[in-house]
């Protein structure tokens, strides 16, 4: 069991944590390019809308990203893996 609880660790570190980090990057630059959008083209129906809908999707995909987080704590809780083991705390907070 301990080596399964150490691999999980090490897919959540490696893998996941950095992937999950970069999406929700680039979910917070596609909500500000729809602000950027929103603001600029405040005069014109089409420039808002499209503007609207990136906020809209930015904030989807933060949401789908911190649910992220969530759902790999459930699974590494159910299992009965601490995050403090091999300082997978300092990677999720």
């Amino acid at each position: 069991m301990e080596s399964v609880v150490t691999l999980i660790h090490k897919i959540n570190e490696v893998i996941l944590n950095p992937l999950i980090t970069l999406l929700f990057a680039a979910a917070v630059l596609v909500f500000l390019y729809g602000v950027f959008e929103y603001v600029k083209g405040a005069d014109s129906d089409d420039a808002r809308s499209t503007g609207r809908n990136h906020i809209i999707w930015g904030v989807v995909g933060m949401f789908i990203m911190v649910s992220a987080f969530g759902i790999m704590d459930l699974i590494m809780n159910t299992i009965g893996a601490n995050r403090s083991d091999n300082g997978v705390d300092q990677v999720i907070r």
